[in-house]
Order: structure tokens, then C-alpha cells, then sequence
């Protein structure tokens, strides 16, 4: 499984002309399944997610996680949004190759599953829809993003 993290000011996903998720202050997930990716591996990505320390604390060092934000008054929100292009391939020629990607039936199962998973661990989770053309907006803030991979 690929993630791409970006710890966000505000976020959103529109689809069709409708916000469909938005957040606050916290972390925007773009999120790719792969062929061997399971439940175990998600929750394994999950939990790395929500733990990774990438906030400032009071003296400006990161050193809060997205679920130490609610302790320090400021809530913190997550916005998983599918995206299978995480998989590319471009090594041979000038056209991506997506074959790295999870089948859509196991990316679909995979993503509804983390959505799921993160509602129970987090207060303020959103998300995409799956296989939607999606309009992403966010503020970035720091900037801070991080590349994610988990087997």
C-alpha cells in the first residue's frame, strides 16, 4: 500500500461539482492499494498514519501526531482519497503503466475498509469517492509532505 501525506491547513474533495469531504487542520491521504495488499497491511498503514509525529508542538518542533491535535485544542482532521496513479510506472516510455495498482474490486474493498477503520480511531475523518473523477483542493501547510509505502 502507497500513501502520500500532506499535513493540510483545510482540504477538500469535490466530485461533480459537489463537496463530497473536507477537513479543517490535519492530513491529507492520497491513498493507492496494491495486488498484495490486505486488511492487515491497511490497518498496519493506518496506524502509522495517525501516529506519525508531523505537527508542531507548543515550542514549533514536530512533535504531535494528527490524533494529538484534539489534546491541544485544535482539532485534527483526516481526508482519504483514493488514488491509484500512486502506482505508476513510467520507466518504460513516456506513458504511465498502472498494472502495479490494486484490481478496482480489491483498491475499492481496501479504501472503504480504511475510511471505515479511520472513523473509529479519529473524530473528524472525510473522504473521496472511490474511482470518481475528483477535484482535490488543499492549503499545505509547512510545506510538509510525506511518502508513505507499506508492505
Amino acid at each position: 500500500m502507497k500513501a502520500l501525506l500532506q499535513r493540510v491547513r483545510e482540504a477538500s474533495v469535490t466530485v461533480e461539482g459537489s463537496v463530497v469531504g473536507q477537513i479543517g487542520p490535519g492530513l491529507l491521504v492520497l491513498l493507492c492499494a496494491e495486488p498484495q495488499d490486505t486488511e492487515a497491511v491497511a490497518d498496519r498503514m493506518l496506524a502509522k498514519i495517525l501516529k506519525l509525529r508531523i505537527f508542531s508542538d507548543d515550542a514549533g518542533k514536530m512533535n504531535r501526531s494528527v490524533q494529538d491535535l484534539d489534546g491541544a485544542g485544535t482539532p485534527g482532521g483526516l481526508l482519504l482519497v483514493s488514488q491509484f496513479t500512486l502506482a505508476a510506472d513510467c520507466s518504460g516510455g513516456n506513458r504511465p503503466s498502472f498494472t502495479a495498482a490494486a484490481p478496482a474490486a480489491l483498491g475499492k474493498a481496501l479504501y472503504d475498509y480504511s475510511v471505515a477503520q479511520a472513523t473509529t480511531l479519529l473524530p473528524h475523518v472525510a473522504s473521496g469517492v472511490f474511482g470518481a473523477d475528483m477535484q482535490v483542493a488543499l492549503v499545505n501547510d509547512g510545506p510538509v509532505t510525506i511518502w508513505l509505502e507499506m508492505a
